[in-house]
Parts: structure tokens; sequence; C-alpha cells
């Protein structure tokens, strides 16, 4: 367990504690190739599409050649990047080093949860989710404040070095603990083709979803990037089904389980990621949340899953995973609604550890609620994923889901911005007559959701201000839809499991292969 915890919990930490680094670094470090916005960039989104891009590959690799084996590598790999990454001597050599941290962070993620699946069995297994999704979490709220100090009183380094001493813990625990497994029927070649292709598709995607969005999709080079991952997203199953032995066994989706999962996932992570990102952006840009304070009402999710994941993963392996992967999405649309109705006229704060009433009244109750309901997710959404497929296939499995999340995030969330975008300035304008919403110097002064709205007229200050709040209240809707919709699809999709049974339901099958459903 300690092993699988920190060998996926530095994936996640490095994605939170390094956006935290990402000013002093700008700052800091010397360039000359790139400019320090577009150097910034390239620090989060290529790590990012990297670790994306590599996910199903890893995971098939694991499956293959064994999952200690490649965790072994995937964490040595990791911690000779943070220290290069740490020791980086200009902003471009620290982008290159960044993308080859992404693709050992690739390694991890489902080699963890594969790892968790191999040695553990039900009910224990549930269990053991859960702890691992309460110790992610309590590391990815934890991260960027105890980052934000130690950066702040040492350097923008510690970001990356930090990782070195949790690594050696982790290669500790595996090399002494963890035994190796691996898919015993895995014969012939392994499929590098089907690798090629899946990683430029998921590489694709995500790139090009995730810089589109940061150039305001302005920028050629994010419709290229998404051009070639539709392409090869297209010809992926085509070429699956040509394979002796495919990267992925197409049969896998015909599991009923595992297809509705890997569904409700890209619905439900889609509109995490488009809450969390335009959430923080309103609060602070709108609103004038001080940077300290936007963060800190994000801290009741992370403490509630913290605290539940555990008891809700035991849960679940008694009870199925149907009934909390329908009432969760819904708890946590729930909690959207609430903060839907923040008016512009909300109080700030900006000050203090003691929030303003208006924010006791207009975000805690939302948050909170929606913190419940993620927490009722989380878990069993993992031991029913993995739960669905043969324990030969943990690896693979776990790397489509993660890959499958980590497209879906930014692609949805690409959608949303251009939602409210259109309808930021649409509403601008018919709040002040006259006023040309194609205006490059009235955008250049008014950005949606961006930074504090000023040096512009008074009447369009007050306009723009209205206009945001009433597209972060749209952003909030769709992304409700979308929780409601995962919801739904979990409730009709997931079958409920039989209460003289519930034990023997949640183990994998033990036949070679996985049987596709009835009827």
């Amino acid at each position: 367990m300690v092993a699988a915890v920190l060998g996926s919990s530095i994936v996640f930490l490095d994605g939170t504690i390094v956006n935290v680094a990402l000013p002093s670094i700008g700052h800091n470090l010397p360039h000359s190739i790139v400019s320090v916005l577009e150097g910034q960039t390239y620090i989060t989104s290529g790590y990012l599409a990297t670790l994306a891009a590599l996910l199903i590959l890893a995971g098939a690799l694991s499956d293959f050649y064994g999952r200690r084996r490649v965790f072994i590598i995937g964490l040595a790999g990791f911690g000779l990047t943070s220290v290069v990454c740490g020791l980086a001597p200009s902003l471009e050599l620290l982008v290159v080093f960044r993308i080859l941290q992404g693709a050992a962070g690739a390694l991890l993620v489902p080699c963890s949860l594969s790892i968790i699946t191999a040695t553990f069995e039900e009910p224990a297994r549930s269990r053991a989710f859960g702890i691992w999704a309460a110790a992610t979490s309590a590391t990815t709220v934890l991260g960027p404040t105890l980052g934000g100090l130690l950066i702040q009183a040492i350097s923008w380094r510690v970001a990356f070095l930090i990782n070195v001493p949790l690594v050696l813990v982790a290669l500790y625990a595996t090399i002494r603990y963890v035994q190796e497994s691996r898919d015993e029927r895995a014969t012939g070649r392994f499929d590098w083709l089907g690798a090629l292709v899946i990683a430029l598709a998921v590489g694709g995607l995500a790139f090009g979803a995730i810089r589109g969005e940061a150039q305001q999709w302005r920028d050629p080079v994010s419709f290229l990037a998404l051009g070639v991952g539709s392409v090869a997203l297209v010809a992926f199953p085509i070429l699956m089904s040509k394979r002796p032995n495919p990267l992925v066994p197409l049969r896998l989706f015909r599991v009923r389980q595992f297809a509705i999962i890997n569904l409700s996932t890209l619905l439900i992570y889609g509109a995490l990621y488009g809450t969390f990102y335009f959430q923080s952006l309103f609060l602070q840009g709108t609103l004038g949340y001080a940077a300290f304070a936007a963060g800190a009402v994000g801290l009741p999710i992370g403490l509630l899953l913290t605290f539940l994941s555990t008891r809700i993963g035991t849960v679940a392996g008694r009870l199925g995973g149907r009934r909390f992967l329908t009432a969760g999405p819904l708890i946590m649309a729930a909690g959207l609604l609430w903060l839907a109705r923040i008016p512009s006229t909300s109080a700030a704060w900006t000050s203090g550890f003691v929030p303003p009433v208006d924010t006791l009244i207009d975000v805690l109750p939302g948050i909170i609620l929606f913190g419940i309901g993620i927490s009722l997710v989380v878990a069993p959404l993992t031991s029913t994923l993995m739960s669905s497929v043969p324990v030969s296939n943990a690896g693979l499995a776990s790397a489509v889901n993660n890959a499958i999340s980590r497209v879906g995030q930014p692609l949805l969330s690409a959608v949303i911005f251009i939602v409210i975008t259109a309808s930021f300035y649409t509403s601008l304008a018919a709040k002040v007559p006259g006023v040309d919403p194609n205006d490059p110097t009235l955008r250049a002064a008014v950005q949606p959701l961006d930074r504090p709205i000023d040096g512009t007229q008074p009447a369009i200050v007050a306009a723009a201000r209205e206009a945001s709040t009433d597209a972060f209240h749209l952003a909030l809707l769709v992304s409700a839809a979308l929780l409601a919709a995962g919801g739904a699809v979990n409730f009709v999709g997931l079958r409920p499991v039989p209460s003289s049974g519930r034990m023997a339901a949640a183990s994998p099958p033990s036949a070679p292969e996985p049987s596709p459903p009835a009827g």
C-alpha cells in the first residue's frame, strides 16, 4: 500500500505543486528560445500531455512484462527526472525534462492500481482502493500549501526535489514487499504499432485541448494536434481488430461494467476539471478573492475525500458501487446548482482566516455538497472498474480509464470554455448598447473569468462583472448536466449486486477471457 500510494501520489503532487512554482520559475530561470509565458505553458501542458499519451502504453507494458518491474523503472525514472528538473539551468531544458518526467509518471499510475488489484481480494480490495483514494487526495490537497511555503522559504527547485525522498521510500517498499505479477496469457510480440497510434491519439487530443484553451483557441498548432489525435483515434479500433496481439483487446469494451464505467468517467471527470478551473478564475477574477482564499474554499472537498474515501470504499465492497456512483454525481450536481446562485455582488474574501458571511452562505454549502458527492464516487468508481476485468488485464484497464479521464477533462472543458466565452461577450453587448464585443481593444481590457476587471469605463466594468457572473453560472449548469448524465449512465448501465452474492460479484472473473454481457 505504501508503494502504490506513493507511486501515484507523486504524479498527482507534481501536477499541482509545480503550478505554484510557475511565477518563480519564470522570474528566475534564463531563457532564449521561448518566452516566459510559453515556457510556463509548456512546463504544465508538456507534462500532462506526455503523461496522458503514454498511459495506455504503460498499462499494457505492465501487464506484458510485469507490474513490479515497470513500476520500479517508473519510480527510478521519475526520481531521476525530478533531480534534473530541480537542477535545470534554463527554461528550455526544464521543458524538455518535464516532458521526460511525464513519460516516467505514466508508468506509475496504472501500475499502482494494478498492483493493488493483484495483491488484494474482495472485500479487502475495495478498502485498499479507499485508502489509496484518501491518501492521494490528502497529497493533492496538502501539496500546493506545503509546496508554496517551501518554495517561498527556499526556492522553486524544491517543487521537484521534494519528490526524491518519496521516490526512495516507494522504491524500498516496492523492492522489499511487492511481488511480481503479469498477464500469464500474454504471448507473441508486443504491439508497438498500436502503442504509437494510441499515443498519437491521446497525446494529440490532450495537447490540442490544453494548448487551445491556454491560447483562447487562436493558435493553429492546437487545431493541428486535435486533427492528428482525431485521425489516430478513429484508426486505432480498426487497427486493433486486425492485430494478432492487439495492444488493447476490443473484447474489453464488450464487458458491460468496464464500458459503462469508462463512459461515466468521461462525463464526471470532464465536469470536475471545468468546475475547479472556472471556479478559481471566477472567485479571483470577478469577485476579487485573494489567491489564498480561492484555494481555501476548496479545502472542504479535499478533507471530505481524505476522511470518507476509506469508509466508503469498504462499504462499496459489500454493497456494490452502483448506488454510490448514481447518488454521488447527483449530489455533486446539486452542489454546483447551489454555486450557480452566487450573485455578482457577493462580497469577496480578501484577508484574514475567517471568511465573510457571503462566502459562508453563497459558496460553502455548495462546496460541502460537492465534496460529499465526489467522496461517494472516487473509491467505488476505481473498485468497480478494476473488478470488471480479469486481474491479468488490470494494468491496461487502469490505464484506459486514466487516459479517458485525462483526455476528457481538457476536451469537455474546452467546449465549456468556448460556450461561456461566447455567452460573456453576447451578454456584455446586451448590457452595454453600442459596444462591439469583437473589438480587440475591448477584449484586451475585459477578460472573462480571468483577472480583476479594471482600466476601462465604469459602465463596462459593472456590465462585465455581471456578464462574467452569468458566464460562470452557465459553466456550472453545463457541468451539473454532465454530472447528472454520468449518474444516469451508472444507474442504467451498472447492474445491481445481488444481496446473496455481493462478495463474489465484486471479484474479477476467473475465466481466461471476460465474457460479453448476456443479452
